[in-house]
């Protein structure tokens, strides 16, 4: 499945979500073509379970997936309703289709059967139909699923690749669908999911920066040879090309030891290896490139402003690693080898 998954969701967003899409997109047009294409693949409801409607795939099918959304910077909330419809499965709900996005943060209580709050960060949020939110009362986790029209107030705002993030206020709004999750899961969940397929976003990402890199050092000439010749622009390439496969290994690396249950550690891991990578290769891209690298109508400022946004997403690289960090002197001296050796079978909270 995923070999499928990896040459149809390459060759689609290839054709479809190219730079001019992107750059319409941040000036505010909905790409309705990649999203009806996703839509027909299968691809928005590959988190389902199949007995919801959807695919039923692993994390580990989905890595390649969500890459690619990062690597052709893919202008909808692809890997948000993944995520979605991951969580409604194991809350027991059914899929939704539409547009669904999640809320990152925010707080919503419950009043009788229904909730009042506001939800911030939303991706995209003014174009979905629904959200999935996860609400806590007591030490129970519940998954809920909001129609963003009954949504009192929708402030829109963007993070600084223009992609929406936008903030919800809902009011004794009763949920279309709501579930809870297993008693072993916490609302922590979302967060864990979301920094996990952030930094596959971000290797991909990383990956196409590394290809721009390699071959404008190639072309562009300088004292008559191409500047790939020199070697202080060799090394920084090496470096770029290091912090790229780390980020990858890092990211896939969770994904695959996040089914059934997401994997705390590995998932943390990657998210400080992939977000420390972003900055190194936003700066090493625009180092080999110049002030061409700068230039709106170049590939690269769509890249290294998605690798700046998603790098601080679902947690950045320092909230991650006091996460890690507390976990192990929580841990102890006795089980700081088993933590490095067995990382998925710890359980991490998010609390820096």
């Amino acid at each position: 499945m995923r070999e499928l998954f990896e040459s149809t969701i390459e060759r689609l967003l290839a054709d479809l979500s190219t730079s001019e899409c992107v750059r319409s997109a941040e000036n505010g047009v909905w790409p309705q073509a990649v999203w009806e294409a996703l839509e027909e693949n299968g691809f928005t409801l590959a988190s389902a379970p199949e007995e919801s409607g959807g695919i039923g795939a692993g994390w580990q099918d989905l890595f390649v997936v969500a890459r690619a959304a990062g690597r052709h910077m893919a202008p909808v909330p692809l890997v948000e309703m993944l995520l979605a419809n991951w969580l409604l499965g194991l809350a027991g709900i059914e899929a939704s289709d539409g547009i669904v996005t999640i809320a990152p943060e925010g707080t919503l209580e419950w009043s009788g059967d229904r909730v009042s709050g506001e939800l911030a960060q939303v991706p995209w949020g003014r174009y979905a139909n629904s959200v999935v939110a996860v609400v806590t009362e007591g030490q129970q986790a519940s998954v809920v699923l909001l129609q963003t029209a009954g949504a009192n107030s929708l402030h829109e705002g963007t993070n600084i690749a223009g992609e929406p993030r936008d903030t919800m206020a809902f009011s004794s709004a009763l949920p279309a669908a709501s579930g809870n999750l297993p008693e072993t899961l916490s609302a922590s969940t979302l967060g864990y999911g979301g920094a996990m397929l952030r930094s596959a976003q971000i290797a991909g990402a990383m990956t196409r920066v590394m290809e721009l890199a390699s071959d404008y050092a190639a072309e562009r000439k300088q004292f008559g040879r191409p500047i790939a010749k020199f070697q202080a622009i060799q090394q920084q390439l090496a470096i770029l090309a290091e912090q790229t496969a780390a980020a990858n290994v890092a990211a896939e690396s969770a994904f695959v030891a996040s089914d059934p249950d997401l994997s705390h550690f590995r998932i943390a891991a990657a998210k400080v290896m992939t977000s420390d990578g972003a900055s190194e290769a936003a700066r090493i891209g625009h180092s080999v490139h110049g002030a061409i690298g700068f230039t709106q109508e170049y590939e690269l400022q769509l890249l290294t402003r998605r690798l700046w946004a998603w790098r601080g997403e679902f947690g950045s690289a320092t909230h991650w690693s006091k996460v890690l960090g507390n976990h192990i002197c929580a841990s102890g001296p006795e089980q700081f080898w088993s933590s490095i050796t067995h990382p998925h079978q710890q359980k991490l909270t998010t609390e820096g």
